[in-house]
């Protein structure tokens, strides 16, 4: 579901555009409380005639054909439900959803995106219901990674993000990677990086070839993040990132992130990425990679079918370890939180609904649509080049429990603050100290207000 992917990484970019204004919820004195306390069961035969309205992302191509074949599975396993269902733009989600979930008529599954902009809103308005039970009836809590549910749970006040009640589970992963030419990097006599040291190594050995080292489009501002995410992962690791994006340590001045700037900022004097790339689009980025105009790309798994259609078996995709650890670490996250609200009148059938669209079947479905899924089943064995990599990578990463969050989850502002600044820094007008104290200044700020 290359389309959902796509969507979900302009997620990344839209959210400080958008801000709390997108899903401020309005009063919600006629919600019940959110609860999870009620006995629950899996009894949607026994429920009567339900109609079940689902909000999803799923909008184009593959991805809408696989939402469509897994909504009508489940309506001819329970004849007795209907699914209406409401397929929206990530865009359109981010500025109606709100509004949806506290209306009269509000929706009884959605998916929503995670972060205090829109989950932590929505909880603190008590406009999702919690999980925790449903999760043990039908075995989420071991079915999907613990790094992956912190990511879906917050405190009941909305105030502390991957701490208290659970309130959603995805269908979909994504991690941010380099991808490669193999061919350019044998013409240059460089290999495959697994450390950001080699990586370097490697770039410098195709600009003295001749070969633009990576390509990197930057106008739209999103892109900047994921560059810099898979620098700082590679020099702080995942415990320090995490640390600063959740707010429960460290500062974004520490020296990992000063020197994780540095290089960036090098990369571009070097000449290692594409010239003025904050006047390039990003899929103007991507397709130099992909007809063989640069040996490098850092981008997300969405990008996967694209690249491997383009490069074949020429195409690889790699995540990088910190210095003197062999543990992969990058930004990424997973697909938006399938979710239910404290409006649903039916919250047996909406939470089987939840697991019919991300049990190993739907996940399966996924995979095979072109979609990393967030857990992939046992016994699955993906296409050889790039699908191979990314899911080799994306177990790996889940295993280990180093996949570091979205660097714009940090506040509800973080993401105006992080992209204006990556592009500033590239461009030589900041220095490395100044970007990290902006980055500083906006974390203080949020905290302040919590």
């Amino acid at each position: 579901m290359k389309a959902l992917h796509l969507t979900r990484v302009l997620a990344v970019g839209v959210v400080g555009a958008l801000g709390l204004a997108a899903c401020a919820p309005g009063s919600s004195s006629d919600k019940p409380a959110a609860s999870s306390s009620s006995a629950v069961s899996k009894d949607v035969a026994g429920a009567g005639d339900v109609t079940l309205t689902v909000w999803d992302v799923n909008v184009e191509g593959a991805g809408n054909d696989t939402q469509e074949a897994l909504n009508k599975a489940f309506t001819d396993k329970y004849p007795n439900v209907t699914i209406k269902r409401v397929a929206r733009t990530f865009a359109d989600i981010k500025t109606t959803l709100g509004l949806a979930l506290d209306s009269s008529d509000a929706p009884d599954v959605v998916q929503a995106n995670q972060g205090y902009p829109d989950m932590g809103t929505f909880v603190s308005g008590n406009l999702l219901r919690p999980l925790d039970d449903y999760s043990k009836l039908y075995g989420w809590d071991s079915t999907f990674p613990a790094g992956q549910l912190a990511i879906n749970t917050f405190s009941s006040d909305g105030k502390t993000w991957q701490k208290g009640n659970l309130y959603g589970v995805s269908q979909t992963g994504e991690i941010v990677g380099v991808y490669y030419n193999k061919k350019l990097l044998a013409q240059a006599g460089a290999t495959v990086p697994t450390t950001l040291s080699e990586l370097e190594a490697a770039m410098a050995k195709v600009k003295a070839a001749g070969i633009l080292p990576l390509s990197f489009g930057n106008s739209e501002g999103w892109p900047g993040i994921h560059e810099f995410g898979v620098v700082q992962s590679a020099t702080a690791g995942a415990d320090a990132v995490k640390g600063l994006v959740t707010g429960s340590g460290g500062k974004w001045t520490d020296d990992a992130t000063v020197a994780a700037a540095t290089t960036l900022q090098s990369w571009a004097a070097e000449g290692y990425l594409t010239p003025d790339s904050g006047g390039v689009a990003p899929d103007a980025g991507r397709d130099a990679f992909t007809k063989g105009g640069a040996a490098f790309y850092i981008s997300g798994t969405w990008n996967g079918a694209t690249v491997g259609d383009a490069l074949g078996t020429d195409g690889g995709f790699t995540v990088l370890s910190p210095k003197g650890s062999t543990t992969p670490t990058s930004i990424g996250g997973i697909g938006l939180a399938w979710a239910m609200s404290t409006a649903s009148k039916h919250p047996d059938v909406a939470a089987a609904y939840i697991d019919w669209v991300t049990n190993a079947d739907a996940e399966l479905a996924m995979l095979k649509s072109g979609n990393l899924a967030a857990v992939v089943p046992a016994g699955y064995t993906p296409a050889p080049g790039v699908q191979t990599d990314v899911v080799d990578y994306w177990n790996k990463v889940n295993a280990a429990d180093s996949l570091t969050p979205y660097l714009d989850y940090t506040t509800t502002t973080f993401y105006d603050t992080i992209t204006s600044n990556v592009q500033e820094l590239v461009a030589q007008r900041i220095t490395p100290q100044a970007f990290t104290q902006a980055l500083q200044a906006d974390a203080d700020k949020f905290a302040a207000g919590k």
